[in-house]
This record gives structure tokens, C-alpha cells and sequence, in this order.
């Protein structure tokens, strides 16, 4: 794996902290000015490792494969809906053209788009809710959403795939991802 791009950034401001995060392909790391080359470079060490297992850390293990999918999507079930949802199949697949998920509530089947595998796990989580919620109620109507929204991250999980959409100019939505086109008159925010 190759090196990441990283960008050191002194302020005569910073006294003692020293952060990181990730911009695009890049690494930002923020020191304190009168830091030392050689302090520079044991922190920028540092904090590259400690950024990896954070993002690591949030990543979900259902990344992996299709049958850690499917066992994720049971654990799911369980806690928010109720053990109701129970899909057939579940499966990583090439990435969609207009939408993250979709699920064929006729054959119980569920589809996650491969652009997701390193989202972190609870926007990874809220897709397969959603997608498993239409194995309760096919359309986007009222009902659907109460399901839904059992996930206690849904309104975040949406912006942030809204956010990875505009940011990539994807044009990908949440809404109109089940097969089965019922009851989509009501509330629709963007879904899966």
C-alpha cells in the first residue's frame, strides 16, 4: 500500500496539541511552530497511526463479505426492527449508477453497493435498515419511515450520504431503491 500524501501545518498558536484528519487523498497534521524537525516527524508518525485505527475502527466488519452482510442484516433486524425483516439474500455488488442499496421485497433480496465497503459501520448499518425496512413496507410511505427511523443515526447516516454523493457528484439518492415502486407518495428524504 502506498504512503499517504501528508501535509504538515505550524501556527505559532497551537502551544501543545497536535492533530490530524484526512483531506481527499491527503493527511493533514497540525503542530505547534517551534515543534522540532525531529518531534515533527515521531508525531507525524503518531498521528498517521492513530488516524488509520480510528478509521479502521468504524468501518464495519460486514465490509469483508457477502455472508458477513447477510449476518449483519440479521443483527440488525433483531435490534430495530423487531426480527421481522428477514432477507433471502444479501450481497456486495459492482457500484450503482443512481443509488446506494436496493431490495426486491418480492424475492426478499437485498443489494449493497460496493462504493459503501469503507463508509463507516453505522451509515453502512442505517442502509441495511432501510433496505431491510422494505422488507416490511415496500414503498417510502409513513409507515416505512417509522421503521426506519428506529435507527437512531438515520438523519445523520443521510446527510452524510448526501454529503459523499455532492462531494463525488454522484447524483446518488436514497428514495426510489425498492423494486417494488408502492406507496412512494409520502415523506421520501433521500434514502437508499
Amino acid at each position: 500500500m502506498a504512503e499517504p500524501q501528508v501535509e504538515v501545518r505550524r501556527s505559532k498558536r497551537r502551544r501543545q496539541t497536535v492533530s490530524a484528519y484526512r483531506d481527499g487523498d491527503k493527511i493533514v497534521v497540525l503542530l505547534p511552530a517551534r515543534m522540532s524537525r525531529a518531534e515533527e516527524k515521531r508525531w507525524v508518525a503518531d498521528m498517521l497511526s492513530r488516524l488509520q485505527r480510528s478509521e479502521t475502527r468504524r468501518r464495519s466488519p460486514a465490509r469483508e463479505s457477502d455472508e458477513a452482510l447477510f449476518e449483519r442484516c440479521g443483527e440488525l433486524s433483531a435490534k430495530y426492527l423487531d426480527g421481522r425483516a428477514q432477507p433471502q439474500g444479501v450481497r456486495w455488488v459492482p457500484p450503482m449508477r443512481t443509488r446506494w442499496a436496493s431490495c426486491t421485497p418480492s424475492d426478499a433480496t437485498i443489494r449493497v453497493s460496493q462504493r459503501l465497503r469503507d463508509v463507516p459501520g453505522w451509515v453502512l448499518d442505517y442502509v441495511l435498515v432501510h433496505e431491510l425496512a422494505h422488507l416490511l413496507v415496500p414503498g417510502h410511505g409513513a409507515d416505512f419511515w417509522k421503521w426506519v427511523r428506529r435507527y437512531p443515526k438515520t438523519e445523520r447516516a443521510i446527510g452524510y450520504l448526501e454529503g459523499l454523493s455532492a462531494a463525488a457528484q454522484l447524483g446518488i439518492g436514497l428514495d426510489n431503491d425498492a423494486d417494488d415502486d408502492a406507496d412512494d407518495d409520502a415523506e421520501a428524504p433521500v434514502g437508499c
